[in-house]
């Protein structure tokens, strides 16, 4: 499945600039689906769904969205990962990232704002990935642990859009995983970057579809894997 329909309606909901010139440089290929599958999750912790700390935007229906595709995942047995942001508790850990957001570093292991929300809380077996830069395959061992389980396409869901999800479908695609963002479990603070974002990934990176396309999708690919 294509995402050329997604790309279409988010220039048509206002990405600024004249996108045609991505389709006439050769931009957005299809990005085939390949299993076996993986799940990662990415920062769906309290802070970044409370609006008074990291939160806003379209981040609760995406959480809300998500919870539909973490019960797939787990239904399929799919390797599932979370990633949440945590720093050490003398702040030694301090880097570029809490400079240009100081708040990171309340972001502690024990900490309220550091948690997972309740409604997708790992189950036992499921990775949990601390990091305290954007990408959840930056400096972790994310990758090795998806290579282990023959991970081939790693769909993606969590917040924001604009950064940590960017950054890691970016570090995803250079490791060798075919990342799928699926675009209504993914959340930001502000539209305008969420909808921008998407655009540019499903342009150069990712295959980015919405739940019900995604699984669909998804099955369409197992079925032709399990035939071949």
């Amino acid at each position: 499945m294509s995402s050329a329909p997604f790309q279409q309606t988010v220039a048509a909901e206002g990405v600024s600039g004249d996108v045609s010139a991505y389709a006439r440089q050769g931009f957005g290929a299809p990005l085939p689906l390949k299993p076996p599958f993986g799940l990662l999750i990415i920062d769906f912790v309290n802070g970044f769904a409370d609006p008074l700390v990291f939160g806003g935007g379209n981040i609760p229906e995406a959480i809300a969205q998500t919870k539909q595709l973490l019960s797939h995942a787990r239904e399929q047995s799919w390797p599932i990962a979370h990633s949440r942001i945590v720093f050490s508790d003398d702040d030694a850990d301090t880097n570029i990232f809490c400079l240009k957001v100081p708040g990171m570093l309340a972001l502690k292991e024990h900490s309220h704002d550091s948690a997972i929300v309740p409604e997708l809380a790992p189950k036992h077996g499921e990775y949990v990935v601390r990091k305290s830069t954007p990408s959840a395959f930056y400096g972790t061992m994310l990758a090795p642990w998806l290579s282990q389980r023959g991970v081939q396409t790693l769909v993606i869901a969590g917040t924001t859009t604009s950064g940590c999800v960017r950054a890691s479908v970016v570090d995803a695609m250079q490791a060798g995983f075919r990342p799928l963002v699926v675009s209504d479990c993914v959340g930001d603070r502000a539209i305008g970057p969420h909808q921008a974002n998407l655009f540019d990934m499903a342009q150069k990176y990712a295959a980015v579809m919405p739940l019900e396309d995604a699984v669909a999708a998804i099955a369409a690919a197992c079925a032709t894997g399990a035939a071949s």
